[in-house]
């Protein structure tokens, strides 16, 4: 029996309070909202995010008669987050959502994933092929796994700053410990002014030098005001950073495991909804994914930055719950 569902008022508005849930070997704290009969949709968030990154897509599922569920995923918030680098392996992590389904007695669900919620998603339709109704793409494309190593091709192309090659230092994270306020207020920063139609230059993914640097931003600057950015710098204050960034230090071995997949996805109905000034994550990754992806319906909304689900969710709504209803409705 699922218990029954409160909520808490987080900066100004509900969000469904979570509920821990044992999948794969660990505890996750899961976030629920809509009719229990309704179908399922799960929403993996990024790095340095939570579940409440969906804050307002999930009411918008909900009224459309859809069940959110959006989990911290292991690493992040409230959820167990393992110490070894190994435990968070790519079957690992799609087995944490399998499980998550199995413990809601759920056989399937639309996978719905950003940044590296995204980065999951999408090989979870070849990893788990039976459990996923359909993949949706926000911000995050699939991208196959590159020649050489992407940790190393990231090293060679942009340099030891870039902050992916960073991040494969120990203990790394902390040089944001304690400063958790500044860090959020720096991250969700506005996006550019102007489209882009390639790939960043090196200084933007020059993250700790640039966060070095940071001085501060004006409101309208940010595209998370202060009540929300304080529900993640007090998670993270809880947390600390080395959970989440573990996805990265282990990105090398889920590029092995990956190469050895054919990336052509069949049957399944696919959603693509990219961002025009997503400097990390910009249009021109989607390339090729029509070749490769049978049902694939791609979107690219204009003047919207890496934060989608903050920058435009009246936009991503309209887009998720059309594409939902026509597939699964």
């Amino acid at each position: 029996m699922n218990a029954p569902r409160r909520a808490v008022n987080l900066a100004g508005m509900t969000f469904p309070e979570p509920r821990p849930i044992e999948t794969n070997g660990v505890t996750l704290q899961v976030h629920e909202a809509g009719p229990e009969d309704g179908f399922p949709v799960l929403l993996l968030h990024g790095w340095p995010e939570l579940a409440y990154s969906w804050k307002k897509v999930m009411p918008a599922l909900a009224a459309a008669g859809f069940r959110a569920i959006a989990p911290n995923m292991r690493g992040f918030g409230g959820s167990d987050a393992p110490r070894d680098v190994e435990a968070y392996g790519m079957e690992t992590l799609v087995a944490d959502m399998t499980g998550l389904l199995d413990a809601l007695d759920l056989d399937q669900a639309a996978w719905c994933g950003h940044d590296w919620g995204g980065l999951i998603v999408w090989p979870a339709a070849l990893l788990a092929p039976e459990r996923v109704a359909g993949v949706l793409g926000v911000n995050t494309p699939q991208i196959p796994p590159t020649e050489i190593d992407q940790v190393e091709l990231l090293r060679q192309v942009y340099g030891d700053d870039h902050y992916i090659v960073r991040f494969q230092e120990p203990g790394v994270e902390a040089r944001f410990k304690g400063q958790e306020d500044r860090f959020f207020e720096f991250v969700f920063g506005a996006p550019p002014k102007q489209s882009i139609d390639g790939l960043p230059p090196a200084e933007v993914t020059h993250l700790f030098n640039r966060f070095r640097e940071f001085t501060g931003r004006v409101e309208d600057d940010i595209v998370i005001g202060p009540e929300d950015r304080h529900v993640y710098a007090e998670a993270y204050r809880k947390s600390g950073f080395g959970g989440g960034i573990n996805y990265y230090r282990n990105m090398s071995a889920n590029w092995r495991l990956m190469r050895g997949y054919n990336h052509d996805i069949k049957e399944t109905p696919c959603l693509m909804v990219a961002a025009d000034r997503d400097w990390f994550l910009p249009p021109l990754l989607t390339e090729g994914m029509d070749e490769r992806i049978e049902d694939l319906e791609l979107h690219v909304l204009e003047g919207v930055g890496h934060w989608t689900m903050w920058e435009a969710p009246d936009r991503l709504n309209a887009l998720m719950t059309d594409w939902l209803g026509r597939k699964f409705g």
